[in-house]
């Protein structure tokens, strides 16, 4: 009896590690995936922000409630929009966020080419005077 009473907490024990285990991997795939609201240049697992911390114990508690991924997901998304996401998806509303950089790169190159036209000197008109002091110090 006290052999069989052992060897089940031993297999519960053991299966709870293992899918804690599993859950710390999809946490992190998850926090590897989404931005930190407040530092927005980091994804949730290198911030420290106490939000980034607050959504990482939410994402965990629906991991463990047994939601799947896309549902995590769909939920933050839901609730702060797509700038939660590191890699917004290419729609209409987040159509400028994938453009932008290329837009301010052309139009910078625009700006720099007009300006380089612009500040071409002309050659100097040199007078008779000037002309003839010049070839006589080539000479």
């Amino acid at each position: 009896m006290k052999v069989a009473l052992a060897a089940l907490l031993v297999a519960l024990v053991t299966s709870s590690a293992r899918s804690d285990e599993a859950l710390d991997t999809r946490l992190k795939a998850l926090e590897n995936e989404l931005r930190c609201l407040v530092c927005q240049n980091q994804t949730l697992a290198e911030s420290n922000a106490p939000l980034a911390m607050d959504l990482r114990n939410q994402i965990r508690e629906q991991l463990a409630a047994g939601k799947s991924d896309r549902e995590v997901v769909d939920y933050l998304v839901a609730r702060y929009g797509d700038f939660v996401r590191y890699r917004p998806p290419l729609k209409a509303s987040t159509a400028l966020l994938w453009a932008g950089p290329f837009l301010f790169l052309i139009g910078g190159f625009y700006f720099l080419a007009r300006l380089l036209r612009r500040r071409r000197v002309p050659p100097p008109e040199l007078t008779s005077a000037e002309r003839a002091r010049a070839a006589k110090l080539l000479e």
